[in-house]
């Protein structure tokens, strides 16, 4: 299945219309070429774009930028890497466990081959009896 295009239609007031069309006419581009270009801003930024006019934007003001920024205390960034060590240090504990209980599985095996030997989880799956043990 290949990315197929698809149709997007809506309807404008006139006065919309016409101020869509001079922007196109500004960028030498189609109508739809507009469209394609904000529908393309808007999934890549999702859905985190705002349109200001370009007389309206002024570089001298304190404007927020886009993506926003924000500061963090390096406090919290020495946290987040701390946990970040302590995370791959268990991982790779967790991983040395799973190694070592494979091993000794193996061995148990291969010490009691021809022997007979029941499995807790056999004794589970076997007869089920309604009655219940009695000792004594």
């Amino acid at each position: 299945m290949g990315n197929k295009n698809k149709t997007i239609s809506f309807r404008v007031n006139e006065d919309a219309f016409e101020t869509l069309r001079e922007i196109a006419e500004e960028r030498d581009i189609s109508l739809s070429a507009v469209f394609r270009n904000y529908v393309e801003m808007l999934v890549a930024h999702d859905g985190q774009v705002q349109v200001v006019p370009e007389h309206e934007v002024d570089d001298s003001t304190e404007t927020s930028s886009f993506p926003p920024k924000v500061e963090v205390p390096k406090s919290y960034v020495r946290e987040h890497e701390r946990l970040e060590l302590e995370a791959d240090h268990l991982r790779d504990q967790l991983d040395e466990h799973r190694r070592y209980v494979t091993q000794l599985s193996q061995r148990l095996e291969e010490q009691n081959d021809g022997e007979d030997v029941i499995q807790l989880e056999e004794l589970d799956e076997g007869e089920a009896s309604d009655e219940p043990f009695r000792l004594g």
